[in-house]
């Protein structure tokens, strides 16, 4: 390990389009003490001539292969990397000159048990839609707050080519070893398992590209139903209780998926809905109760299903009234 090194793994694949203006972003970075490890995947495009260009004139950038996954490609990047600091980036988005630097300052300022993260800020060649800047002032809200474990359980907390993390620390939860996609997001909920203290910092971090060939967009690791996989699998092991009664309010399209993925476990669940037209109905086996019967219960972790942010705020209200907080009583899937 070199002490003060930061090291960025860059997984590629057919990123012609991108890829220059993302190393320029780093080769201007105000902190020059990094290396670039870049993981091609079979790219059919120019990648590969591009970035062994950028490889012959700076050594700090070194070049890899591997023809597998994304998962695959951080583990090939990381294990060539000698930096004490670890980061990544996505090869069709921009780094502000001071990312680097300011990632470390915060990253240093909480010392080894943290990780650093700061604001986003989406771009597109024409416009973003509504999904994305929904997406991004939640990011952004969640580092002013500095309550990112909060909301865990609705999407990923952190964006993935927007932190920095100690290389011991990085090694304790165990690197890019995902057990499942999206990757990402499986790696904050590792974060959060080992209880990493987030240092946020209220500059714009990372300039996130938006184009109609993004991964999110169009691999089939990122569809909903791997998101609820992945929540599940965490919300088992690290917030579910036994001995408490398992509550799953929403009987929409994705309260009815959490409720297929129960059952196939096998774990026993009340159903409810603020609906009045299903109280009472059978749906699955399982009798709709009414979301007022939490008043009367004791003991109890509620996982909801109920989207709308202006309906997420009267359940807040609600269930604050009944003594319940969140993310240790009630949790929000989506």
């Amino acid at each position: 390990m070199v002490a003060g090194l930061i090291s960025i793994i860059m997984p590629a694949k057919n990123a012609a389009d991108y890829i220059e203006e993302c190393i320029d972003s780093i080769v201007d970075q105000e902190e020059q003490n990094w290396e670039l490890i870049i993981v091609i995947d079979n790219s059919k495009d120019l990648t590969r001539s591009i970035v062994n260009i950028f490889a012959e004139d700076d050594q700090r950038i070194s070049v890899y292969e591997c023809d597998e996954g994304l998962i695959e490609r951080l583990q090939t990047g990381y294990g060539f990397s000698k930096g004490e600091f670890i980061t990544r980036m996505d090869a069709d988005d921009i780094m502000p000159t001071c990312k680097l630097k300011e990632l470390k300052r915060k990253l240093l300022e909480g010392g080894e048990g943290s990780l650093s993260t700061g604001l986003v800020k989406y771009f597109h060649a024409d416009q973003i839609g509504e999904g994305f800047q929904n997406y991004e002032a939640r990011l952004n809200r969640l580092c002013k707050d500095n309550n990112h474990y909060q909301e865990i359980y609705k999407e990923s907390v952190i964006a993935s080519p927007c932190w920095m993390i100690h290389r011991n620390d990085f090694d304790k939860v165990g690197a890019f070893d995902s057990v499942m996609y999206p990757e990402d997001y499986e790696l904050v909920f590792r974060f959060y398992k080992n209880k990493l203290k987030i240092q946020s910092s209220d500059k714009v971090l990372l300039l996130w590209r938006d184009h109609a060939n993004r991964a999110s967009r169009n691999e089939s690791n990122y569809a909903t139903p791997h998101y609820f996989d992945l929540k599940m699998k965490y919300f088992l092991e690290l917030d579910h209780e036994e001995s408490k009664e398992l509550i799953l309010w929403g009987t929409g399209a994705k309260g009815k998926s959490l409720a297929d993925k129960l059952q196939a476990l096998n774990i026993d669940f009340t159903w409810m809905c603020d609906n009045e037209r299903k109280f009472g109905v059978d749906i699955k086996g399982v009798i709709i109760e009414s979301y007022e019967v939490i008043k009367t219960r004791k003991n109890i972790k509620l996982i909801i299903a109920v989207a709308q942010r202006n309906a997420q705020e009267k359940m807040k209200v609600f269930l604050t009234e009944c003594g319940l907080t969140q993310n240790e009583d009630y949790y929000f899937f989506c």
